[in-house]
């Protein structure tokens, strides 16, 4: 039911809010992942399970997030996943061992899927149909900006307080969320309520978007099948999620109906949703390392960096909205939005070793932009068509897509940078040699730097040696990133077609809900 004044923007508040909850810890806790390893005293390895967990619980609730908002009722369902997430950030922040830290993050990955499709669906439904694209764009301010900003929250905090802090002010925002809802929130219909359960389809799901998920986070680091445990995750996730599709198309009751496919907007959409998180979560994840790893800036540098970016998509978001209202397609809209991030990855192509914050001050701008105008376009035209029970498995697919999108972005792009840095150092090799004057050069200037400090002619050779090593990985970073960024440019500029396969709406608006 449509919401007016007052009682709508505070509705559209506490779903932000809540949403943001979620999309800031996705993030948040990966710079902090080496303190907590030290205080833990856990090896880099299993502290990854930190996040790991977290994505995997993350992404099977997701596609379920719609069967439990019609069997609870959506509210119901809603406060509940606000509720656990804050009780459960309390006890990540004094968890006294990494088992407890890892056990509490699925916790609250599990609660956190309930909290972003529900969420979504109480905001479309909250809006006029014809201001749905305002609703969306107020919505992606969360889903934007949350995990471009996580890593410079978490980084100030774990710099400037201590690692527990990074959940304990989920704590405060959390409360305050769950009391709008309580006070605000209207109850919907509880559709699936005494309808027989599919105990099967939930095993399934949990099974094969598990398994993928996992694969997903943890293939690179653990050389792909050369571990026996990935293999047969992927055996896992094939056969699971071929039975699951099964069972969902032949069960009466199943908790994903897959017949909202019939609708060809929402079939494409959830294609580009892949690509929105695929260039969403993958540039974010590679820009923070390269700035890291390889420029030496620190995380809050790193994060400081990114701010006027999301500050931009903050900013365009409500004028996309009123855009689509207006009558302006939709598509021409994500076009742009897709072509602005292929310019954004061309220009950090270009990096170099000397780059400094200001180099990257447009590029980020111009990719705020371009997330502007992919997210709520590419959102609105995928749940355009859907109505009433429908419209919460929608967003709860659309969310999930779009979050396995960034899964196998970051996994194809960590994976190509390990490729590449191979392809590149074995180039640059070849110029190692004595026949090269540049290389020549710039050995003997080291090995005279070395001497005129005290050393002898052996060490300051072996110390020049492992100077210009030096130099060559830095060079090898340097190109395999440049590739990383190409890349991801090219992917979303290929992607432009599937946009037109969507059909063009004056105005792109829910039809009227039965709720």
């Amino acid at each position: 039911m449509a919401e007016t004044g007052f009682r709508k923007w505070i509705i559209t508040i506490t779903v932000i809010m809540a949403a943001l909850l979620e999309l800031i810890d996705t993030t948040i806790v990966n710079v902090s992942l080496p303190v907590i390893q030290g205080n833990l005293g856990a090896t880099l390895e299993d502290v990854a399970w930190i996040v790991t967990g977290y994505a995997v619980a993350n992404v099977i609730v997701l596609p379920m997030s719609g069967w439990l908002g019609s069997f609870f009722g959506r509210k119901n369902y809603f406060l509940t996943s606000i509720i656990i997430f804050t009780a459960v950030s309390f006890l990540c922040g004094n968890a006294t061992s990494l088992n407890e830290l890892v056990i509490f993050r699925i916790m609250q990955g599990f609660a956190g899927g309930g909290l972003i499709s529900t969420g979504q669906a109480i905001l479309i439904e909250t809006w006029p149909r014809e201001e749905v694209g305002t609703a969306t764009a107020l919505f992606g301010l969360g889903a934007v900006f949350g995990p471009t900003v996580g890593p410079t929250i978490g980084g100030f905090i774990t710099d400037h307080f201590s690692w527990p802090w990074i959940f304990y002010v989920n704590i405060p925002v959390g409360a305050l969320a769950a009391f709008l809802t309580v006070t605000f929130v209207h109850e919907t219909p509880k559709d699936a309520k005494g309808k027989p359960v599919d105990w099967w389809g939930i095993a399934l799901l949990a099974i094969a978007v598990g398994s993928l998920q996992t694969i997903l986070e943890k293939g690179e680091s653990e050389d792909w099948f050369a571990k026996t445990y990935i293999l047969v995750l992927t055996i896992a996730a094939v056969l699971g999620l071929f039975l699951f599709i099964w069972r969902e198309s032949t069960f009466e009751f199943p908790i994903v109906n897959f017949k909202i496919m019939r609708h060809r907007s929402f079939a494409v959409g959830m294609f580009t949703s892949f690509v929105l998180g695929f260039g969403l979560y993958g540039s974010v994840f590679v820009f923070p390392v390269f700035c890291q790893n390889l420029l030496g800036f620190s995380a809050e540098q790193t994060g400081m960096i990114l701010f006027p970016g999301g500050i931009c998509t903050i900013v365009l978001m409500p004028f996309i909205g009123k855009m689509l209202k207006a009558g302006v397609p939709a598509q021409f809209m994500a076009t742009g939005g897709m072509i602005l991030f292929f310019v954004f990855t061309t220009m950090l192509s270009h990096s170099t070793l000397a780059s400094g914050t200001g180099d990257f001050f447009w590029p980020l701008v111009i990719r705020g932009v371009g997330m502007a105008l992919l997210f709520v376009p590419l959102t609105t035209l995928a749940i355009q068509d859907l109505k009433g029970p429908e419209l919460g498995q929608g967003t709860g697919l659309n969310n999930m897509m779009r979050q396995l999108g960034g899964s196998f972005g970051i996994a194809a792009l960590t994976t190509l940078i390990h490729v590449r840095a191979g392809f590149h150092r074995s180039a640059l090799i070849t110029h190692i040699n004595n026949y090269n004057g540049t290389f020549t050069a710039q050995r003997d200037m080291f090995i005279k730097n070395f001497m005129s400090k005290g050393y002898s002619i052996l060490d300051a050779t072996k110390m020049a040696m492992q100077a210009m090593e030096g130099k060559v990985i830095k060079q090898t970073l340097l190109l395999t990133y440049n590739d990383a960024y190409w890349v991801a440019g090219l992917i979303m500029l290929f992607s432009i077609p599937l946009i037109y396969l969507q059909p063009f709406k004056k105005n792109v608006a829910l039809p009227v809900d039965a709720h």
